[in-house]
């Protein structure tokens, strides 16, 4: 089989529009048979609806730990954007192109799998292994399985490159998080007679006013990590529903809030402190009105944070392959400090610009996409001397 472009290959991989709410299987299935007519065979990681897939293939001796290769295969959707070109065609502009996923992160997956016919061509002494995820944009789950099934394995990956966009740029940590949902239960009645009532809404509106004060705790300067920016770890709500009608006092409201946690900081400590709170001062109140009335909350998703030292084998493996020791840290989240807690050392290092992700007319550059194949084959050419 000829060799194909990463840009080709990105021009493929766009077309299958993978938005986490929908299958990945079709994308997976065309990776799946790629890699197949090249002799790489592949494992399949199915969730429990066997209607999505994590992909896992290994080139090279299997047996000799090696380097991951991990990007996600799912997008965000694109309703309610203004897209000027069709999302889910590839279009090219002044050296850009166009379409979901080109920088978060289908351009890195194109120029790892662009570049397989290279790594069979090298007689590689440790395995480069094909690592690609579903669920990733909502919360970082679909990896989980998979890894779960890795960290049992004599031969798992000994390092990670999880090739989110960075501008080519190594990055050492990233902030963890966890989400959550407060539901409050309250009591309902006519606004007329509004103390006979329990209102949920004004219950949540203390929730989050004591949100916000442990918030403020939390960016004090002798808490701060100034790898990061901001310096600390953030609390915030993002999401409310609560009420019927003017005239109805509410007898339900729930509101979803994040936290946002440096490395080292437990984020479980702001849901124990905000429960601890309604236990003692709110449902007491409550309760005297209304026994009916409870508070409760649920946990949504949580990834990791990660933070790899500088001096550790997987970050000079990074340095050596983008030639540039100047390592950072980035706001947003990404699947490695899973792997990193699957015992796969991680870095992050990849083409685009997380200020594409997410937005209309998300873009990845030509020189972005070369600079990616261009770090792939000195990986190759590192791990043929190993």
């Amino acid at each position: 089989m000829s060799n194909v472009s990463s840009r080709a290959m990105l021009e493929q991989l766009i077309s299958f529009p993978t938005v986490s709410r929908d299958s990945n299987l079709e994308l997976i299935r065309f990776i799946q048979a790629y890699l197949s007519r090249l002799g790489v065979e592949s494992e399949l990681f199915y969730n429990a609806e066997l209607t999505k897939a994590n992909l896992f293939a290994t080139v090279g001796p299997p047996d000799q730990g090696g380097v991951a290769l991990s990007g996600h295969t799912d997008v965000v959707p694109v309703d309610g954007q203004n897209w000027t070109v069709d999302p889910f065609s590839l279009s090219e502009n002044d050296g850009r192109l166009y379409g979901r996923g080109t920088s978060d992160m289908k351009g890195f997956i194109a120029c790892v799998l662009a570049a397989v016919p290279s790594f069979l061509a090298k007689p590689l002494k440790k395995p480069i292994h094909l690592v690609f995820s579903y669920d990733e944009e909502v919360g970082c789950l679909g990896v989980r399985p998979m890894l779960a099934e890795l960290e049992k394995r004599n031969n798992k990956p000994q390092l990670c490159l999880v090739g989110e966009p960075t501008l080519m740029q190594p990055v050492l940590g990233h902030k963890g998080k966890l989400a959550m949902r407060c539901s409050v239960k309250g009591a309902a009645c006519h606004s007329a007679y509004s103390p006979q009532g329990v209102n949920a809404i004004e219950y949540a509106a203390k929730l989050i006013g004591k949100l916000g004060e442990i918030g403020e705790a939390l960016a004090q300067p002798e808490l701060h990590d100034h790898r990061f920016e901001p310096p600390y770890s953030t609390v915030q709500t993002g999401v409310i529903k609560g009420g019927r009608a003017l005239n109805i006092v509410p007898a339900e409201c729930e509101f979803d809030f994040e936290i946002r946690a440096i490395p080292g900081f437990d984020a479980a400590v702001v849901p124990d402190q905000l429960k601890t709170y309604a236990q003692e001062t709110l449902l007491p109140k409550m309760r005297a009105v209304s026994g009916q009335s409870d508070i409760q909350f649920d946990h949504l998703s949580d990834y990791p944070g990660l933070a790899t030292p500088p001096e550790s084998e997987v970050a000079q493996l990074v340095a050596a392959l983008t030639g540039s020791t100047q390592f950072s840290t980035v706001a947003f989240g990404t699947e490695g400090g899973l792997f990193n807690q699957a015992g796969i050392p991680t870095v992050i290092c990849g083409p685009g610009s997380i200020d594409q992700a997410h937005k209309p007319d998300e873009f990845v550059s030509l020189e972005q996409l070369a600079a990616c194949d261009a770090m792939l084959a000195r990986l190759a050419n590192l791990l043929q001397n190993k």
